[in-house]
């Protein structure tokens, strides 16, 4: 009977404590989310483009909401507030990249900088980067060879245009003119000779390098459900591993071009046409152990998906802006006009003196980003933002085509300036 009245007594005090820890803890807080599916969880949300459905879930659910893919946890943000939680508060616990197969297949197992794990190597790839492309002797090399790109570009528009009277495919010529540069900073070559641009030769060029660079790095179902992956779902594995072959075939080439170019120069002409290939190659011969072909190869890939599609819709995007609003096109051109004149192309240090042009771009970039999405990050260890409770491993999505487009931050935020 004793025992009884004890159980009486304590049972509803311990079910009112476990009730409190719940309810009231804030570290057990969860984000909001949608009611989930079996198995599917809420695949079954996606009906659009990525981006867009979490938009519509965001404004629904709050700027910080979960959803589950598969055996998948991620958490979603939306709001300036939340993003500077995620990466400052937070940087290091979302430092790291998600596992997925196509990082295990297209990223050379992991050692490149945008998906390398946290850590001392990762800080080696950062410095090296930095230094190879944002120094300041670097960045007045670069400088030379857009402004060479650009000259080219103008003569083809001028050329294709018959003066102004002709439509010409500007998303073929800027995306020409980004691999261009690009090829030119790494390779020192231009990847479309002045005279092919334009021609069908040129234009078959741009298409095979897209399919080599351009497919997805996201993750997939079989990343959401690992069976698909081990019997071989719709041969995206298989066709991953083809992919990186011709990959690693085409920077092969390259590295070869470069060494064997190396060979023949005298030491003074070697060193004006130094290239990105010809920087990691030095140091290789000081550090064979770290920067292996592989590491050197990973940071040509970065360059050539970071740096060539991107600024290519960028511009294409930033064009068409300026054609549907004149007004913002006259502004822009008495602007250039007035601080830079007819006699030479605008450069680096013009920008001080053009801040509509600033503008112009910010805008093209906020409305038409070329990453809507960035790429996802995974926590490291359990973390909370925003007061919610945020599990390891969990995957990290920040919208920021929503929150460039969210009415509680901008006024009018579809409207271009």
């Amino acid at each position: 009977m004793e025992d009884h009245n004890y159980y009486l007594l304590v049972l509803p005090l311990v079910f009112f404590m476990i009730l409190k820890y719940l309810i009231f803890n804030p570290h057990q807080k969860s984000p909001p989310s949608p009611l989930a599916l079996p198995i599917i969880g809420h695949l079954h949300l996606i009906r659009n483009s990525l981006h867009q459905s979490l938009a519509a879930l965001s404004s629904r659910y709050g700027p910080i909401f979960s959803l589950r893919f598969g055996c998948k946890s991620f958490v979603v943000v939306s709001s300036p507030s939340a993003i500077e939680e995620c990466f400052t508060k937070n940087d290091i616990v979302f430092a790291n990249r998600p596992r997925s197969m196509a990082g295990d297949r297209l990223t050379y197992n992991y050692v490149a900088l945008s998906w390398s794990p946290y850590g001392h190597f990762w800080r080696i790839l950062r410095r090296v980067t930095v230094v190879e492309l944002f120094s300041s002797h670097s960045l007045q090399q670069s400088a030379k060879i857009r402004e060479e790109g650009l000259q080219s570009l103008l003569r083809v528009l001028f050329k294709s245009s018959k003066n102004g009277t002709e439509r010409v495919d500007l998303n073929y010529l800027v995306s020409a003119f980004s691999f261009n540069v690009m090829m030119r900073v790494i390779a020192g070559k231009w990847f479309i000779e002045q005279e092919e641009i334009g021609t069908e030769v040129g234009k078959q060029m741009v298409k095979e390098i897209r399919g080599i660079f351009f497919s997805s790095l996201s993750l997939f179902e079989c990343d959401f459900f690992p069976v698909l992956r081990w019997i071989g779902y719709k041969g995206l594995e298989k066709n991953m591993i083809s992919l990186h072959k011709k990959r690693d075939d085409y920077f092969k080439v390259l590295i070869d071009e470069v060494q064997g170019n190396d060979s023949r120069f005298s030491d003074s002409t070697r060193e004006k046409k130094n290239t990105l290939i010809k920087s990691l190659l030095s140091l290789q011969e000081s550090e064979p152990d770290l920067y292996t072909d592989d590491v050197i190869k990973s940071i040509i890939l970065l360059l050539f998906i970071a740096g060539t599609e991107t600024s290519a819709a960028t511009i294409e995007w930033a064009m068409s802006l300026l054609l549907d609003h004149p007004e913002a096109l006259h502004r822009l051109r008495k602007e250039i006009d007035t601080n830079v004149g007819h006699g030479r192309l605008l450069n680096d240090s013009d920008l001080a003196n053009l801040p509509f042009l600033r503008c112009v771009v910010n805008e093209t970039l906020r409305l038409y980003s070329p990453v809507p999405l960035l790429l996802p990050h995974c926590s490291s260890e359990d973390c909370t933002i925003g007061g919610y409770k945020i599990p390891k491993d969990t995957i990290l999505l920040v919208n920021a085509w929503a929150m460039h487009r969210d009415p509680k931050v901008w006024e009018e935020p579809e409207r271009f300036m």
